[in-house]
């Protein structure tokens, strides 16, 4: 969420970064800032009322001191009406801050400056590109047709246990799985990353304070007996740990990451580029997130994102970076990266990690604060990242490496997989 400083100071500012991306924040700047402004109206007058009031029980004081009893009785009516006036400004002030809020969070994230102007994800910019994108020689399976052939997903059998997009991975593709699982948590706490198992589940302020709710509601699970949303990655709950927390500057940067499984509905997904493990509803992923000074949150986003670079370069897999778009950047993030690994025989890019900074727009929800070197307190800045998401990696890494005997593993998980080839 915005601050409320930045909307009384510079509006138009706000208004003219939103339409990088495709954001007409013009009508609702404008609500916002008649709503402050009355708020702030609303809140002068019960102060002025809490100043009469007192000056009233001291005026009754001194009247009752002097034996001037009815003059006493006269004003204390006179502060009944005034306690009677507080309670109802402090009721209206109460909803026209409930509304005041509700119109905030509908404000997107300010893009940093290097965001581009764009539509969609046709025009985000690649700024790397690592790695062998030869194509494979005709007759190389689509990883839908290896895992069947070799028996180590089953798709039908997902479907029929729970619905299209829930897999279950069999025999040496469980292995597979799980040696990613490990081999992804093992590189980020070699990085400095503290390892967290955290819930799958998270309540309603979790999901609000990293902003997937009001603006992704439609995207998660919902459990609605006990209003608890399942995770779409372990961004939200691990995020939410420094949720009404004031961190002191010698914490900086506070280093987490987490293995969790997500689910998300992909509602309206369809189509070829669903097909297998390209897009699923549940799905495994390692997260990283850091809890940063301003000062130094954009250089920690380089960090981030070269730590999954070193992941994809180390699995052998082709890749590139891009920087997302005005038009494809999400709601609450400043600036980010997507990494992308090459599926040689699908012939196409797929997204294995979005690396993002959203500087202090969720640390604003979370009320996540730090005491600088003055004793003044200031909003943190919170940046996530996938490293690694699993599906399409295992899609990219079953393609490249088939071979005629079979699917050959990558040095660096055969001590995890304990074999060398799927065969």
């Amino acid at each position: 969420m915005l601050q409320i400083q930045l909307l009384r100071e510079n509006p138009q500012e706000v208004i003219d970064r939103l339409k990088i991306k495709n954001f007409d924040a013009t009508e609702l700047v404008a609500e916002i800032r008649n709503l402050d402004t009355e708020n702030r109206n609303l809140k002068k007058k019960i102060d002025d009322n809490l100043m009469a009031q007192n000056q009233g029980a001291k005026k009754i004081g001194q009247l009752f001191k002097e034996g001037k009893r009815d003059e006493a009785e006269a004003i204390k009516s006179e502060m009944t009406a005034l306690k009677e006036s507080e309670r109802v400004d402090r009721a209206k002030l109460q909803d026209q801050e409930e509304l005041l809020q509700s119109k905030m969070v509908l404000l997107p994230n300010l893009p940093n400056a290097a965001v581009a102007p764009g539509k969609g994800a046709e025009d985000n910019e690649i700024v790397y590109t690592e790695g062998d994108t030869t194509n494979l020689p005709e007759g190389a399976l689509p990883h839908w047709d290896l895992v069947k052939k070799y028996d180590i997903i089953d798709f039908e059998l997902g479907t029929k246990i729970t619905g299209a997009g829930f897999p279950v991975y069999k025999g040496k593709g469980a292995r597979l799985q799980r040696a990613l699982i490990d081999f992804f948590l093992d590189e980020a706490t070699a990085a400095g990353f503290v390892e967290i198992q955290p819930p799958y589940m998270v309540n309603e302020d979790s999901a609000y304070g990293t902003g997937q709710l009001p603006d992704k509601e439609g995207q998660m699970y919902h459990c609605q007996v006990d209003n608890f949303y399942l995770i779409p990655t372990a961004e939200v709950p691990v995020t939410n740990i420094y949720r009404d927390v004031i961190l002191k500057e010698s914490d900086f940067p506070l280093k987490n990451c987490a293995y969790s499984a997500c689910f998300r509905r992909e509602a309206g997904s369809y189509g070829k580029d669903v097909r297998g493990l390209n897009r699923l509803h549940q799905f495994d992923k390692i997260e990283i997130v850091t809890i940063e000074h301003p000062d130094r949150s954009y250089e920690t986003l380089e960090e981030m994102t070269n730590h999954g670079k070193s992941l994809l370069n180390k699995l052998g897999l082709p890749f590139r970076v891009l920087r997302l778009c005005g038009g494809d950047i999400s709601f609450t993030s400043a600036l980010t990266y997507d990494l992308e690994v090459y599926s040689k025989a699908q012939q196409k890019w797929l997204e294995v990690s979005s690396v993002s900074n959203f500087e202090s727009y969720q640390a604003n929800r979370l009320k996540l604060r730090y005491k600088d070197a003055s004793g003044k307190t200031k909003l943190a800045h919170t940046l996530n990242g996938s490293a690694l998401a699993l599906p399409r990696v295992l899609a990219a890494l079953l393609e490249n490496n088939q071979t005629e005997k079979g699917i050959v593993i990558p040095e660096v998980l055969r001590p995890y997989t304990r074999f060398d080839i799927i065969d």
